[in-house]
């Protein structure tokens, strides 16, 4: 079966860098977008950044523009996402996940993914 698993959360304080690794396995990965999620206590599940098959086209959401870097490896099939300069408003658990419909567009819609890890906490203090 499908199984993404995620690596890398952890605490750091602000201004710090973490480096997530989502690890896919039971799927043919270069087929599939691949996002990276985050859902803080309280608060919607939002997506942070997606990479489509190719890497031709990456999406970050506003917020972490020029601080956050998504990246794959299909020979490897994991997907990266290289956060920098981290604030406390970053603090969430980070959720990778696997679209297979291809339809870039959606590529910032949670219900447009079929498979989710179980998802890693990032936690940034002040």
């Amino acid at each position: 079966q499908v199984q993404l698993v995620e690596s890398g959360g952890g605490l750091v304080q602000a201004g710090g860098s973490l480096r997530l690794s989502c690890a896919a396995s039971g799927l043919t990965f270069s087929s599939y977008t691949m996002g990276w999620f985050r859902q803080a206590p309280g608060k919607q599940r939002e997506a942070v950044a997606a990479i489509n098959w190719s890497s031709a086209n990456t999406y970050y959401r506003d917020s972490v523009k020029g601080r956050f870097t998504i990246s794959r490896d299909n020979a490897k099939n994991t997907v990266y996402l290289q956060m920098n300069s981290l604030k406390p408003e970053d603090t969430a658990v980070y959720y990778c996940a696997a679209d297979r419909s291809r339809r870039w567009y959606l590529a910032g819609t949670p219900d447009e993914y079929d498979y989710w890890g179980q998802g890693t906490q990032v936690t940034v203090s002040s």
